[in-house]
């Protein structure tokens, strides 16, 4: 397996496929390619009979899966990855326990509602899971998104000087410590250190069919898109990201993965 050049370089964009090819250039492409076939497209069936739309109406009503499982699936790979999980989770709330708490106290003082702010998200395979983490935006911002202009293209919205960010939200952000709750999830098997972000259902929605491949492995802490500038990548290059992390899943990725996400902490390149 050779990695991509994201992990080796701040270029990502164009040595990330594995044959070579330009993402730039497969962006265009209205179907991209997983493992040597098409993804599901709006006018296919699945293998219920149900259209796309109404596949979408299900999840939302029963909580279904929208995705069978997907990637490195070997008993030994899933075994050793819950371990390097647990693990890696446990020595990071040991390390990280005291600044923890100073960010708890102080949002205690100097944030209108709770230091923790929790949100809907979608996990494994379609799975909803609620994630906490550092609150970072003003109360009932939410309410307020419609205000903001969205910098992104695709579903997910994001804003490099959203005014809905608190000052010390922005510092959280930039350092991702808004982002350590969500060791607790990754002890409690809801999350992995790495793999894709876990987006909300609305943005699920909006996605394209073959975009949901995504959800077809366990969210994670840290990922490609992490590593490669995270905001300053596109959408369809960071669903293509996650694609390929699904294609080459293994200890050796996800070490590689890890080792690579302090430096990127410490630059602050795309958070926001």
């Amino acid at each position: 397996m050779s990695l991509p050049g994201a992990l080796h370089d701040t270029k990502p964009i164009d040595t990330l496929n594995t044959d070579g090819s330009s993402l730039a250039t497969k962006a265009l492409a209205p179907l991209p390619s997983w493992r040597g076939a098409p993804l599901w497209d709006s006018h296919t069936r699945d293998s219920e009979g149900q259209h796309w739309a109404e596949r979408i109406e299900r999840w939302e009503r029963d909580e279904a899966l929208l995705v069978a499982p997907a990637g490195n699936l070997s008993l030994g790979y899933q075994l050793a990855k819950r371990i390097m999980d647990v693990v890696g989770a446990l020595v990071l709330l040991l390390l990280l326990a005291p600044v923890m708490l100073v960010v708890f106290c102080v949002l205690m003082v100097t944030t209108r509602g709770r230091p923790l702010y929790s949100q809907v998200r979608v996990g494994w395979c379609g799975r909803r899971f609620r994630m906490y983490k550092f609150r970072t935006m003003v109360l009932g911002a939410e309410r307020q998104q419609h205000l903001v202009q969205n910098e992104q293209q695709g579903p997910v919205f994001k804003n490099r000087h959203d005014p809905r960010v608190t000052r010390i939200g922005r510092f959280l952000r930039s350092t991702s410590l808004d982002e350590t709750p969500q060791l607790f999830h990754v002890l409690f098997g809801q999350m992995s250190l790495v793999g894709p972000r876990p987006p909300v259902p609305a943005e699920v929605r909006r996605y394209e069919p073959w975009q949901l491949a995504r959800l077809a492995v366990k969210p994670g802490l840290t990922c490609l898109w992490q590593v490669s500038g995270r905001c300053e990548v596109g959408f369809l290059d960071w669903v293509r990201m996650d694609i390929w992390y699904l294609q080459n899943q293994s200890l050796l990725t996800d070490l590689t993965l890890l080792a690579r996400t302090p430096m990127s902490v410490l630059s602050r390149r795309g958070a926001y």
